[in-house]
C-alpha cells in the first residue's frame, strides 16, 4: 500500500505510534484500524489481538514501525469482565446466535457457583468456538459454522490466571477472567455452564487489559478524533505564529 502524504503533525504516526483504543460495541477490530488510517492518513496500521464486535474494550493498534511489535504484544496476558447467562446454550457460544436448550436454574446455590470455577483454573485445555476466525484449510471455521455445517476443532492449551464470579444475579453471573493469549471467553462460558448442569453463554464481554497496557488509558473513538483534530490545530498555529 502507498503511503500518502500527511499532514506534518501526523509525522509521529508515520514514524510508529501504539495508539490504545476502547472498542466500541459493534465495531470490528478492522474498524477500529481503519478509523485510524482515515484520521491519520497513515497506510501501514495493524491491530494487535482481534476483539469480536459483540465485544468492547482494549484494542492494540499499532502504527509505522510499531507494526513489528503486533505479535508481542498478542502475547501478553488478558483481563476480562463480563457476564456469562446460565440455563440455555447457543451455538456460537455469545449472543451471535439465539438461546437454546434452556434449563431451570433456581436450584444453582452462590457455593455452587463459585466451587465451578476451580476446575477451570490454571492450564486447562480448551476446545475453540466453531464460530471463531481459526483457520481450517485455509478458510475461517466461522463461514461453515453459519453455514450449519459441523465442525471440529482440537482442544489447545490455555492458562486462566485468574478466574473470579464478582456478582450473581441468577441467571447471569458476572465475572473477572485474566489469562493467556488464546484462550476463548465465549468457550469458557459454555464449558462453565456445562461443568454445572445448566449450559451457558457469554452474555457480555469487556477487555479491561493486556500486558502493562489498561482500558482507562485508552482514546475512545471521539476522543481519538478530537486527539488528531487538537493535534493538527495546535501545529498549524505554532506555525503561523513562526511566520
Amino acid at each position: 500500500m502507498k503511503q500518502k502524504e500527511i499532514h506534518p503533525a501526523m509525522q509521529p504516526y508515520l514514524d510508529g505510534k501504539v495508539v490504545l483504543f476502547d472498542k466500541p460495541l459493534e465495531w470490528t477490530s478492522f474498524d477500529a484500524v481503519k478509523k485510524v488510517r482515515i484520521l491519520t492518513r497513515v497506510s501501514k496500521v495493524g491491530h494487535a489481538g482481534t476483539l469480536d464486535p459483540l465485544a468492547t474494550g482494549l484494542l492494540i493498534v499499532c502504527t509505522g514501525k510499531f507494526t513489528k511489535k503486533i505479535n508481542e504484544y498478542m502475547g501478553m496476558e488478558k483481563e476480562y469482565t463480563g457476564t456469562f447467562t446460565l440455563g440455555a446454550t447457543t451455538a456460537s457460544y455469545d449472543l451471535e446466535t439465539e438461546p437454546e436448550n434452556l434449563k431451570d436454574t433456581s436450584h444453582l446455590t452462590e457455593d455452587m457457583i463459585h466451587a465451578a470455577t476451580q476446575s477451570f483454573t490454571g492450564p486447562i485445555l480448551q476446545v475453540p468456538p466453531a464460530h471463531s476466525a481459526i483457520k481450517k484449510d485455509g478458510k475461517p471455521v466461522y463461514l461453515a459454522a453459519r453455514k450449519g455445517l459441523e465442525v471440529k476443532l482440537e482442544p489447545r492449551p490455555v492458562t486462566i490466571h485468574a478466574f473470579e464470579i464478582e456478582k450473581i444475579e441468577l441467571p447471569i453471573v458476572h465475572f473477572r477472567v485474566v489469562c493467556s493469549t488464546g484462550t476463548y471467553i465465549r468457550s469458557l462460558a459454555h464449558d462453565f455452564g456445562a461443568a454445572l448442569g445448566v449450559g451457558g453463554y457469554m452474555s457480555s464481554l469487556r477487555r479491561t487489559r493486556i500486558g502493562i497496557f489498561k482500558v482507562e488509558d485508552a482514546y475512545t473513538v471521539e476522543s481519538f478524533e478530537k486527539h488528531i483534530g487538537d493535534t493538527k490545530a495546535a501545529l498549524e498555529r505554532q506555525t503561523n505564529t513562526e511566520l
